[in-house]
């Protein structure tokens, strides 16, 4: 009996560093910014990131001015927050990367990184949005993005630790908790 223990322990110390490898962390993503560079997320390394997917023609998009005043706030050498477009909820994000660029600087004066269109949900979901809303590939939770303005909260290891729902503004106090 005690050498089955001690086979299983090995085969357990054998294979452990193996499924640990192959979950990705948030750090292990590149994405494609606004402009249409490269934004390699391992860059930020150390900060705590608040993922937001945007449209700028929905009932939520005023919080474009209440992230702006969390990054004013609490962005740098910390925290950052990153804003990825969609137009998966209604239509509410029918304009080009170079359109929602110009909406962001000119109507919000948006400082933080805006990255490209992507999809966030369905059968064509980005990789990242997948990583985000399954637990078998972030090891954290399943979720749903409901709406437009869903906010993923990554620590600075990169690994999810929740994510807020849409209606609730970016200073709500599950966010400022995990800021402070």
């Amino acid at each position: 009996m005690k050498k089955i223990v001690y086979y299983f322990m090995l085969i357990l110390l054998l294979f452990a560093p193996v499924s640990l490898l192959a979950q990705k962390s948030f750090h292990d993503f590149t994405v494609i910014d606004i402009q249409g560079d490269e934004y390699e997320l391992s860059q930020l390394q150390g900060k705590k990131v608040l993922v937001v997917n945007t449209a700028s023609k929905c009932a939520l998009t005023p919080q474009y001015a209440d992230l702006e005043e969390l990054y004013n706030k609490y962005g740098g050498d910390q925290f950052v927050i990153i804003g990825f477009p969609s137009n998966d909820f209604a239509s509410q994000e029918p304009g080009s990367n170079d359109e929602i660029a110009d909406f962001c600087s000119t109507k919000y004066e948006i400082s933080f990184p805006m990255m490209s269109k992507i999809i966030v949900k369905g059968d064509e979901i980005h990789p990242l949005y997948k990583w985000l809303t399954q637990a078998s590939e972030n090891g954290m939770e399943d979720s749903r993005v409901g709406w437009n303005f869903q906010k993923y909260m990554i620590d600075e290891n990169g690994k999810l630790v929740g994510h807020v729902a849409p209606r609730k503004k970016p200073h709500c106090k599950e966010i400022l908790a995990w800021l402070t």
